[in-house]
């Protein structure tokens, strides 16, 4: 693996990163007409659920995975529909190297809500690193169907196209992230290093 493929999988993995600190912590509201024993067996399955999401976050913080996940696992048993839940089960996953597991939930969660573009560029990333560059590029198409003006997909979409040897399309993608961002500095070192590739 070359030093411009290391740089670009640990940037990857940052953002990654990113993507998960920005997932929100759970919210389910109340239904109306609900009983007032419901809402108050709902609101200790919510309170209860968002404990253990923080606990994951603080396992994960540590580097503790396996805690984290088994959290999250928790978490998701009791609102299994919960595309937060599910994407933060996906991304510990992925992290674990379950990439199936990882896929599987993503997709799950995508079912739930096919707008959600964070979603999209993590099983994206996912497929990258699997090889399976023709889903890949589907999802980062979907993501920017989404949201045009988030430097983040561009950036990544590039890396992806570097990992197929297609320079001029990932130059394109980081030459985009910075129009958007242009103090986004792991677009411009990777649009840097293409300069010595071509």
């Amino acid at each position: 693996m070359s030093t411009f493929a290391i740089i670009m999988l640990a940037a990857t993995g940052f953002f990654a990163y990113q993507i998960y600190r920005h997932v929100q912590t759970l919210e389910d509201p109340v239904e109306k007409n609900e009983a007032p024993e419901a809402i108050s067996t709902k609101a200790v399955m919510i309170d209860n659920s968002t404990n253990l999401i923080e606990e994951a976050d603080e396992a994960y913080s540590e580097g503790d995975l396996e805690r984290a996940l088994e959290k999250l696992n928790r978490a998701n048993t009791q609102f299994p529909n919960n595309t937060e839940i599910l994407n933060k089960c996906a991304f510990i996953n992925g992290k674990m190297g379950n990439a199936e597991e990882a896929i599987s939930l993503y997709t799950r969660s995508l079912e739930l809500d096919a707008t959600d573009d964070l979603t999209h560029i993590a099983i994206a990333s996912i497929y990258k690193e699997q090889g399976d560059f023709e889903h890949a590029q589907e999802h980062y198409e979907k993501a920017l169907a989404i949201d045009k003006k988030y430097a983040i997909t561009y950036y990544n979409y590039g890396n992806l196209f570097n990992d197929k040897g297609d320079f001029e399309k990932a130059a394109q993608m980081y030459s985009k992230a910075l129009a958007l961002q242009e103090d986004f500095k792991e677009a411009r070192e990777a649009l840097e290093q293409l300069k010595d590739v071509k």
